[in-house]
């Protein structure tokens, strides 16, 4: 039975940069409709200093949710025949949002959209597109790797992509959180022991459901039938905290590996406490006092929250050289995690070929 390794990355981060002091002057409301009485400048700190967020990158004007996965996708896919590709799944939650309509456009998926930007022509290149969440791109990732362990498919690219400020209301701080972006892998068939070792994905919606939501806006006077991400930050927090560092261990142990042994761990990066509370959860839980100071890379403090594409994102920065801090070496084991709407939380072991 064949492994399933990543043999090329790519990215696509949006030029345009948006500090905090953007939003010096918006007025925010709760969701109740009322008014936020702390002063704007006063809620935009103290979002800084939970999240880590100083800037977000946002995409131009012209590009929509499928132009920037093509983007990507090119850049994994720069050194092969692109009509070998078994499959192309993107992972994304909104569709193609475009600026002048802000409405959700499914039809045709973005991975169709993706294949037909690349100029693919080989019908068995199947495309389709998962709406999973943040966890979106590690769960197409694992998807990917039952369908080469299957010996359905020897080459599968995997994109994860998503423009998260066309679907964000200015009137609700967490406004502040969303970003831009898209990242994409090219995962092939080896005979090699290595690249995935095991993976882990579970799904909470007795009660959890619903803390990630679409919402109207708080600005109790637009009446528009316009929807917007919406989330119950607190409990998504103690959720997050919570499952995230059980699903690894229980994903390490399935896997026969310690956690002294993992190189790296990627984290969703959606909120930098949170991460810092997800790791220090995790290593009590193999009672391990001291963090290594550079296992888990943050981008967000930059990029901001691009929910699937910040895996992705990373890993390909990483790659390429463009964290000097992180290197990764063939055997090193890397921890990659993801938590997010459903609620959903994942979790992949993999050695670096």
């Amino acid at each position: 039975m064949a492994n399933s390794i990543i043999t090329a990355t790519g990215s696509y981060i949006p030029d345009r940069k948006v500090p905090n002091q953007h939003f010096l002057n918006h007025e925010f409301y709760d969701e109740k409709g009322e008014r936020i009485a702390k002063p704007t400048p006063e809620v935009v700190t103290k979002l800084q200093e939970i999240t880590g967020i100083q800037e977000r990158r946002i995409a131009p004007d012209d590009l929509n949710t499928s132009d920037i996965a093509t983007l990507a996708a090119e850049k994994a896919l720069a050194n092969m025949d692109r009509e070998t590709l078994d499959y192309i799944i993107v992972a994304q939650n909104f569709g193609d949002v475009s600026l002048a309509f802000r409405q959700t456009d499914m039809v045709p998926c973005i991975a169709a959209r993706v294949k037909h930007n690349l100029r693919i022509k080989n019908p068995f290149t199947v495309a389709f597109d998962i709406p999973f969440g943040c966890p979106g791109w590690l769960q197409g990732t694992i998807l990917a790797d039952y369908l080469i362990k299957s010996g359905d498919a020897k080459r599968i690219l995997v994109i994860g992509a998503e423009i998260l400020s066309r679907v964000s209301d200015k009137f609700d701080m967490d406004c502040m959180i969303f970003a831009d972006g898209a990242g994409a892998t090219l995962m092939e068939a080896t005979a090699e022991n290595t690249g995935i070792l095991n993976h882990l994905t579970r799904s909470d919606t007795y009660r959890e459901a619903h803390l990630l939501n679409m919402g109207r806006s708080y600005q109790p006077e637009r009446t528009g039938q316009q929807l917007y991400i919406k989330m119950k930050g607190h409990e998504i927090y103690k959720y997050a905290a919570r499952q995230v560092p059980k699903t690894i261990k229980q994903n390490l142990d399935n896997a026969g590996i310690t956690l002294t042994e993992v190189k790296k761990i990627l984290l969703h990066q959606a909120n930098e406490k949170m991460d810092n509370a997800m790791l220090n959860r995790l290593f009590k839980l193999y009672q391990i006092e001291e963090i290594p100071a550079d296992i888990a890379p943050m981008i967000i403090s930059w990029a901001g929250n691009s929910s699937v594409a910040t895996l992705p994102i990373m890993f390909d920065l990483i790659q390429r050289g463009k964290l000097p801090d992180h290197r990764l070496q063939p055997g090193d084991i890397v921890v990659f995690a993801s938590v997010g709407a459903g609620m959903n939380t994942n979790s992949m072991i993999y050695r670096m070929p």
